[in-house]
């Protein structure tokens, strides 16, 4: 078996685009706001989340999620070029905006 056991930390590349894609429903919610907060220190005030299609739970899961962080600002569906309604786009506030 390839890869990194499955208790051990995967580094995820800050670059503005989450892919939900390869990780368990389970560690959504805490990988999330994880990395909405490192975006954040990096300055970015727009980031991609790509949960995919499929029948919506993951969608909803991760609006949730969005709808409770206090670092969003707002959240929307992707336009096509962006994914459509399997990503979805998040403007961040600036570190400062939350204090």
């Amino acid at each position: 078996m390839d890869g990194p056991p499955e208790d051990e930390p995967v580094e995820l590349p800050i670059d503005g685009t989450l892919d939900l894609h390869t990780f368990r429903p389970a560690e959504v919610k805490d990988l999330v706001p994880e990395w909405l907060a490192a975006c954040q220190e990096r300055g970015l005030t727009q980031v991609r989340i790509v949960h995919g299609k499929g029948t919506g739970a993951l969608r909803r899961t991760v609006e949730a999620i969005l709808a409770r962080s206090p670092r969003v600002r707002a959240f929307r569906p992707a336009d096509e070029a962006g994914g459509g309604w399997g990503a979805t786009l998040v403007d961040l506030a600036r570190a400062r905006e939350r204090q």
